[in-house]
């Protein structure tokens, strides 16, 4: 069961909704501090041939040609990722624990370069711009072994190997976001959309709140006060919240639905007035809070839903697009060429 989670993991997020994600997913430069050392449970391993060679062909999109040593880099950082969202700094031996989703990502690797190659037409990347994008990664670390160090627990081999991801990601994500601004939609197509889909645009009531949480009443009334003449809520959350968890969003805690707070805090959400300073008492302390905007429950209004209804349909009507263009170029896998066998028992 495990070995099926950890490969929907890998393969997942083909769709266009997400294919930002997946073929030019948001990378930052690696964390400064080690992640928690809890490794995942050991697999059954699997080894590659010792003698492939990685100039050896595992498929074509269009004209080139991709090698066994481009397939493997950019397995290693798709596994990396899966294991760095655990919270544990990537190794090569986990790669053993992936070994059998190989030939399936082939097919995304292949359809990852078909959308490299097709961007690479109309979109350049910034050279001065990865530059510095590495040079600011750099500055984090203490050392160049410090860095190199965070590459490897990140996925990548070295700093040039982070470059060529970057400026994957650059081209790539121009490109998907130029298809998508091609596709627009008038008001009596998403106004039908609406009419035929109304269901999906069913919603909850909800209520979105920010607040203050002091441990006395007296400290409630003078931010209260406060708040009457004029000084920033976000600024007096930052300072004087016991909450960490809002306090460094300004006390924003977003929005949530009857019933997910504490009796008094859920009262004031729901029944008290909106964009007005209320004071309540919970078992956590005092609270100033604030309730920006409230919902009732019942269905999305389509001025609200309109925008929702063009962004999912331009989505759908761009990964057909891409779909096609990557059909044209063509495509071809040789899965023989990156499955291993299992290793001795």
């Amino acid at each position: 069961m495990k070995q099926l989670l950890l490969t929907a993991a890998l393969l997942s997020g083909v769709a266009f909704q997400t294919a930002g994600a997946q073929t030019a997913p948001a990378t930052t430069a690696p964390a400064t501090t080690a992640p928690a050392t809890t490794a995942p449970a050991t697999a059954t391993p699997a080894v590659a041939t010792p003698a492939a060679d990685p100039a050896t062909p595992v498929g074509r999109v269009g004209k080139e040609t991709l090698t066994l040593g481009d397939f493997d880099r950019a397995f290693r950082l798709a596994a990396a990722r899966v294991v760095n969202a655990q919270g544990v700094p990537f190794e090569d031996a986990y790669l053993s624990e992936f070994a059998a989703a190989r030939p399936e990502f082939l097919k995304q690797f292949l359809r990852d370069r078909a959308v490299y190659q097709l961007a690479r037409v109309n979109n350049k990347p910034d050279a001065a711009a990865l530059d510095q994008q590495i040079v600011d990664a750099r500055s984090d670390f203490e050392s160049d072994a410090d860095f190199a160090e965070a590459l490897n627990a990140t996925g990548y081999a070295d700093a040039a190997d982070l470059r060529r991801e970057l400026e994957r990601q650059s081209v790539v994500g121009a490109y998907l976001q130029g298809i998508q601004k091609r596709f627009t939609f008038g008001d009596a197509l998403v106004a039908g959309y609406y009419n035929l889909h109304r269901a999906d645009f069913a919603q909850d009531a909800q209520a979105c709140v920010k607040h203050i949480l002091v441990p006395a009443q007296a400290d409630a009334q003078a931010i209260t006060r406060d708040l009457a003449g004029g000084a920033d809520f976000a600024k007096i959350a930052a300072e004087k919240s016991q909450d960490p968890g809002s306090a460094a969003q300004g006390g924003d805690l977003g929005c949530f639905g009857p019933g997910e707070m504490v009796e008094t805090f859920d009262t004031a959400s729901f029944k008290g007035p909106v964009n007005a300073v209320q004071t309540v008492q919970s078992q956590f302390g005092w609270h100033v809070l604030t309730v920006t905007r409230r919902t009732e429950a019942g269905t999305l209004p389509l001025a609200d839903a309109a925008p929702l209804i063009r962004d999912q349909l331009g989505k759908d009507a761009a990964q057909k697009y891409l779909d096609a263009q990557i059909a044209r170029l063509g495509t071809e896998a040789f899965p023989a060429a990156v499955t291993v066998a299992p290793a001795s028992q």
